[in-house]
């Protein structure tokens, strides 16, 4: 599959900056300051939903590292588009639960909590619909072209680029003012799970053009 290796890979870095963005959850560093009383009150909420948040992590980093070896391998357009479609759909379900644990938790004690967890929630529910319909897309392409194929996957990279921009932005207001601040003092926003780094894009997906 000479012709769209580079194509691949570049779809496959492009789904891997996006779709592990919810890994920032785990990835808060540690605060060594005092604690503020709105903090340790948010304390319950925010372990509630780290805690939920945790398997979903490594679900979609689980999802991204099969995708990231099926376009490193140069794998057949069939054995893309059969990861790919199983990953979207891991994707999305992982999207899902982490906008039902937020809304689950209830709104924190904020000010503007409400409107906060209503937001984000709404956020993640919209990335799931996205991935499902980039999983109808993609089991909808020719694998029959090997050329036409690895064009159709430039638009998925564009399609991917965008969900990232909006997985960051639902993650910044899920991560605003106190709640943030709290997530840096619980221990399950902490870990990062052990897959976590497998997704990351190598050197050659990376500078594949």
């Amino acid at each position: 599959m000479e012709g769209t290796d580079p194509v691949n890979k570049k779809f496959g870095a492009t789904l891997s900056g996006g779709a592990v963005l919810v890994l920032a959850l785990s990835g808060c560093t540690s605060s060594k300051g005092a604690t503020t009383s709105a903090e340790d009150k948010l304390g319950p909420w925010v372990k509630q939903v780290c805690d939920a948040v945790q398997p979903q992590a490594t679900k979609i980093a689980a999802a991204t590292a099969a995708i990231q070896k099926e376009t490193s391998d140069s794998s057949p357009p069939e054995q893309v588009q059969k990861t790919d479609t199983q990953a979207f759909q891991d994707i999305s379900d992982a999207y899902k639960s982490v906008g039902a644990a937020v809304e689950k938790a209830g709104a924190p004690q904020v000010e503007g909590g409400a409107t906060q967890q209503k937001n984000v929630v709404a956020g993640f529910n919209g990335l799931s619909a996205s991935y499902i319909d980039l999983k109808k897309k993609m089991g909808e392409l020719s694998t029959k072209d090997q050329a036409k194929f690895a064009q159709d996957l430039k638009g998925f990279a564009t399609q991917l680029s965008d969900l990232s921009t909006r997985a960051s932005d639902v993650l910044k207001q899920l991560e605003a003012g106190d709640v943030g601040k709290a997530m840096q003092q619980q221990q399950s926003c902490k870990a990062a799970p052990p897959t976590a780094s497998s997704a990351a894009p190598s050197a050659s997906a990376s500078t594949a053009g």
